[in-house]
């Protein structure tokens, strides 16, 4: 897959944070080597996160973000700064701009802590060094900063992870580009989405609806990606509609390894798999991939103990149009209803758009989330499972409520007995 063509979930996201006008902006563009982000004088010139696909070797493909000040005045001064902490809930690797004629400041302290509460390896870097009469001489700023209460601080950092640089003189800039590319992001997938299912000249029948939802002219990116796998597997991937599946699994002249379904036709293609053939969905693939498995399958039984008026949260990891029949707004409603026949009440959110308080929800239904890194998507499972609501996708829930969830996860060697716990 080519550089340009790797999607933005697939990539090492990186994130620099820091105050405004601590050179966030101008460093980026120095390690990118593009005028990525604009550059002024003008405190808050960053109002969103900037996205730049390159490659970084020798980490490969990765995104990096530009986020605004963490310093940020004022009521939207206020959302923008939300905006780079939701940030930091998709960062692999962050690197922290310090201005380095003033030294370490509170808020530079609390993005550190939050690197460490969530696991993030991170860089430290001092800018302006050409402010700076020497690296020996600014070296002293870093030493003496005070917090609040007048202390010395000790940032507990390892000097291999520290950096002075200048944006003006491209001093060291070499070398941040190095320093960041050793750091090792420490979410990282242990399961493939499907290549350890299958062997060399399998046949892997994939079945994908085209309805009025579907997207005019291409695939989806989760279709994409397992077509992709499945080839770099050497095994052979035949996509077909739904209203194809019976007479190409009876035409083929070799038995099929495996079915991967579009869950929204779940109930036709496992009527018409055969017992002994291997059926999933890529929903499922993705919770295994990228999320939490186990606590989707188990997530997805909560629907037992609904109740009458209980509020559940639909969440996409994308934006797009709503079609006239969305799966997350209409299909999963009435399904819902027709397997409770309970009335619940439904929020919707898209996108960046997740919430951190859960106390409202009975019960969070996820996309598979393909377009989400890995850990973004376990960051908001996480925080479910903290608060204590049960979480799942829509592909496991379909199954559920179909009464196919055992099979769907029977492929799974790891995770087939979870329903028998």
């Amino acid at each position: 897959m080519g550089l340009n063509s790797t999607p933005s979930s697939d990539r090492v996201h990186i994130g620099f944070f820091g105050k405004r006008n601590a050179g966030k902006s101008s460093v980026i563009n120095a390690v990118t080597g593009q005028n990525l982000s604009i550059v002024s004088e003008v405190k808050g010139t960053t109002t969103d996160p900037v996205y730049k696909a390159m490659e970084l070797l020798p980490l490969g493909p990765v995104m990096m973000i530009d986020t605004p000040g963490l310093d940020d005045e004022g009521t939207l001064g206020h959302l923008r700064m939300q905006k780079s902490y939701q940030v930091l809930n998709k960062t692999d690797i962050a690197v922290l701009i310090v201005d380095g004629t003033i030294g370490l400041t509170n808020e530079d302290r609390i993005i550190i802590q939050r690197f460490r509460q969530k696991n993030v390896p991170f860089v430290l870097v001092y800018n302006k060094l050409d402010l700076v009469k020497s690296e020996n001489s600014a070296a002293s700023i870093q030493t003496t900063s005070k917090n609040d209460s007048g202390q010395s601080i000790d940032p507990a950092i390892p000097i291999e992870s520290q950096l002075w640089v200048s944006t003006k003189t491209k001093k060291n800039i070499y070398d941040l580009k190095e320093l960041i590319a050793k750091q090792v992001p420490n979410a990282q997938s242990k399961y493939p989405l499907v290549s350890d299912l299958i062997y060399p000249n399998d046949f892997v029948v994939l079945v994908v609806p085209i309805d009025s939802a579907a997207p005019k002219g291409r695939l989806i990116l989760p279709q994409q990606q397992t077509i992709r796998e499945i080839l770099e597997a050497d095994a052979v991937s035949i996509v077909i509609k739904e209203t194809e599946l019976r007479d190409t699994l009876q035409s083929l002249g070799k038995k099929t390894s495996l079915v991967i379904t579009d869950s929204q036709v779940f109930e036709r293609v496992s009527a018409e798999t055969p017992e002994d053939i291997k059926l999933t969905s890529f929903s499922i693939l993705f919770a295994r991939h990228k999320g939490n498995l186990e606590l989707a399958v188990k997530g997805a039984t909560a629907i037992e103990t609904l109740q009458d008026g209980d509020t559940i949260l639909i969440s996409e990891g994308c934006t797009h149009h709503r079609q006239c029949d969305d799966i997350g707004t209409k299909k999963l409603p009435r399904w819902l209803k027709q397997y409770t026949g309970k009335n619940f009440n439904y929020t919707f959110s898209s996108g960046t758009e997740f919430p951190e308080d859960f106390t409202a929800y009975q019960m969070v239904i996820h996309c598979g989330g393909c377009m989400l890194n890995e850990r973004e998507m376990k960051y908001r499972l996480q925080c479910t499972q903290d608060q204590g609501t049960p979480v799942t996708n829509y592909g496991i829930l379909i199954a559920y409520m179909q009464g196919i969830l055992k099979r769907c996860i029977s492929p799974f060697p790891d995770f087939s007995s979870i329903l028998s716990r």
